[in-house]
């Protein structure tokens, strides 16, 4: 059984992450709100990680940052609150966590880190300025600690397309914007919130002890082919 953290276990992705990864671990979530399920593995803990002080955890096997943004605006519609804002949810609140973990990651059994990065980093898309400057930020401290932790710590991150989430839910508002979604990706399909849990539960196992540094690309053909 493994100690697992996550930062921003209760929505989205990370709940998704968080409901896989129970059932033979130990979870510790932190995140502004609690998760709609109690577990006898379940440990949560409601806190702001940019802002309150992040608990004390003895051991830790892999943490897992999931915290994001959807910010898409024309450049001249984002400020420049917008753009610390982005930096501080995606980047900031990493760092954080990461500094304050570090110590009991390094008490860890094959020890992991993963982030979450976005496709809007490799595909110049309108109206991502802020947010892909962000996840940019992020695959940039993916790629140096990598460097850093190689002989102790793991750490890599998913880019994600489009994922079924409420994060996502005004761009998915309606069956017209759905289909529109599928259509753009030459995979015909966007995401759901279980692939990428599937995704970050490969890269914090055993089967991935040789992988670190990496960027994974999760796109249904959005970022790699050209139809």
């Amino acid at each position: 059984m493994k100690n697992i953290v996550i930062i921003g276990g209760s929505k989205g992705i990370g709940n998704a992450i968080l409901l896989q990864q129970l059932e033979n671990n130990t979870v510790f979530n932190i995140s502004r709100t609690a998760p709609e399920i109690t577990h006898p593995n379940l440990k949560h803990f409601t806190l702001n990680v940019l802002q309150d002080e992040l608990p004390e955890i003895e051991n830790i096997d892999a943490l897992i940052y999931c915290p994001g943004s959807i910010n898409l605006k024309p450049i001249m519609s984002l400020s420049i609150d917008d753009f610390k804002n982005d930096f501080e949810i995606n980047v900031i609140g990493a760092v954080k966590t990461i500094q304050k973990f570090l110590p009991a990651l390094k008490k860890g059994n094959n020890p992991s880190i993963v982030l979450f990065s976005s496709v809007a980093t490799k595909l110049g898309m309108p109206f991502h300025a802020s947010i892909a400057t962000a996840k940019a930020g992020v695959e940039g401290l993916v790629k140096s600690l990598g460097a850093e932790l190689a002989s102790v710590i793991r750490i890599n991150a998913i880019a994600p397309t489009i994922t079924e989430t409420s994060l996502s839910a005004n761009i998915l508002r309606n069956d017209r914007m759905k289909e529109n979604m599928i259509e753009r990706h030459p995979m015909k399909n966007y995401l759901k919130p279980d692939e990428v849990a599937q995704m970050a539960h490969f890269l914090i196992s055993e089967n991935a002890k040789s992988i670190s540094g990496q960027v994974f690309e999760m796109d249904y053909g959005l970022v790699t082919f050209k139809m």
